[in-house]
């Protein structure tokens, strides 16, 4: 089990193979990338930031809590911060497991989890030269200085 907070391009092979092992009859990778557009505006790219200490031990609890809910089930999350250009990855969570179900649940429940607990904010960059903060959860707009 190992989640981090990175300023690094994110490798999704590496994670893989860190959950990979010859006991598990499923592996499943989740990449979550910048897209082009969000609520019908054209993204050029992604700000994100975080409250570090705090997004840390989040990542953690969140993995670890996934972890004894599905017994058996190895997980790698990381997630990126700074400036991200489409189609760069933002977080990466792989999770194997015996069977392939569990594997799948695994993944699903951090990455709802995380956009749900931990305290990371994007501020998205506009093809129209534009930047607002968006909470991903609400579609509202929240700033990282409204936590602070």
């Amino acid at each position: 089990m190992r989640s981090a907070i990175v300023d690094r391009p994110l490798d999704a092979a590496a994670l893989l193979a860190e959950v990979s092992g010859t006991g598990h009859g499923a592996a499943v990778l989740f990449v979550g990338t910048v897209r082009d557009t969000n609520d019908g505006r054209a993204v050029t790219g992604i700000e994100y930031t975080a409250y570090r200490d705090m997004a840390e031990r989040e990542l953690s609890d969140i993995v670890a809590s996934t972890a004894a809910r599905f017994p058996g089930v190895d997980i790698a999350v990381e997630h990126r911060l700074g400036t991200l250009g489409l189609g760069e990855a933002s977080i990466v969570i792989a999770a194997a497991h015996p069977h392939r179900g569990a594997a799948y649940e695994a993944s699903r429940v951090v990455i709802e989890e995380t956009k749900r607990r931990v305290p990371i904010w994007k501020r998205e960059h506009y093809a129209d030269g534009t930047r607002e903060w968006v909470h991903a959860g609400s579609g509202t707009q929240r700033t990282p200085e409204a936590v602070a």
